[in-house]
């Protein structure tokens, strides 16, 4: 099973107790919903989200055993309040997201997401709906191409690598993950190819989040989290890059420094894997977690 990552962190801001009521906003595997089900003596309701039906499916056998307690929606946490509302409830004492890619996908080369293994250039998090980054790549013009190179990857070889990708597919397609490899490092200088990152981490990155509107959807999404809380319930962030950390703090500080705030911020730093953890799954290098409290139920109307 795929180990979940900061669950013990989660679990201790979290503060399960019996008889609550969790959302997991990023389901995956189950790990978290799992370690939340346990720390609340195995009484806690746990409703989990998530866009891939194939995640879902290994979550559904993760959690086999609390079943009764658990209730999985196939979406994405854009729609959070119509699930939430749809499971029968009006409020819930705790809201988790865990941002990005999951190592269930990223692991499989069909899916387009790791140029680790060559594949079809994909990217969608769920493989039924929307374009993919193929179809990105061989439609948008070249600026718009360069704009969410920079604007979701911060690529600074932006300019270049999109010029390169416009010239390569007037005369191939590109659609496997190694034949966009082979354009970028055609297009950035030598040393770039020779970084400590992978030369063509960033445009993937960018790809990725465009396909899944990730960035899009993120602020929107833990608005709707901190409106379902009950008072004293804690909404609890991951992120795993610069873009959707500045999100999360600052969708924190705008919801907690107005005249009648609706959060108290718990975490005035991200919180940061241990070294063993870290050691353990190298995935929680970059993890970084923030915590904020929902405040008077009148602070905030749905």
């Amino acid at each position: 099973m795929h180990v979940p990552v900061l669950a013990e962190e989660i679990c201790y801001w979290l503060q399960p107790k019996p008889g609550g009521i969790y959302v997991d906003c990023t389901l995956g595997m189950g790990g978290t919903s799992l370690k939340i089900i346990e720390s609340a003596g195995n009484n806690a309701y746990i409703l989990g989200l998530d866009r891939d039906p194939e995640a879902l499916a290994y979550a559904e056998k993760n959690l086999e055993p609390y079943m009764s307690q658990v209730k999985l929606f196939n979406g994405n946490y854009s729609h959070l309040v119509e699930f939430v509302h749809q499971a029968g409830f009006e409020r819930v004492d705790g809201v988790v997201f865990d941002l990005g890619v999951s190592s269930l996908q990223l692991d499989k080369p069909e899916r387009g997401f790791s140029f680790a293994s060559d594949g079809p250039l994909d990217m969608r998090m769920n493989q039924t709906q929307g374009p993919t980054a193929a179809d990105l790549v061989k439609v948008l013009p070249e600026r718009e191409l360069a704009d969410v190179l920079f604007e979701c990857g911060e690529e600074r070889f932006s300019r270049r690598i999109a010029r390169a990708i416009v010239e390569a597919r007037k005369t191939f397609a590109l659609d496997t993950t190694q034949a966009l490899v082979a354009v970028i490092k055609g297009a950035v200088p030598h040393a770039y190819r020779q970084g400590r990152i992978h030369c063509a981490t960033r445009t993937f990155q960018a790809l990725r989040i465009r396909v899944n509107q990730e960035l899009d959807i993120l602020q929107p999404a833990l608005q709707s989290a901190i409106s379902l809380l009950k008072e004293g319930g804690r909404v609890c962030v991951i992120a795993f890059h610069s873009l959707e950390d500045r999100i999360v703090k600052h969708t924190f500080r705008g919801m907690a420094g107005k005249d009648h705030p609706a959060i108290r911020i718990l975490t005035k730093r991200p919180l940061l894997a241990t070294q063993q953890e870290i050691e353990r799954n190298p995935r929680a290098r970059s993890a970084k977690l923030r915590v904020a409290q929902r405040l008077a139920e009148g602070a905030l109307s749905l």
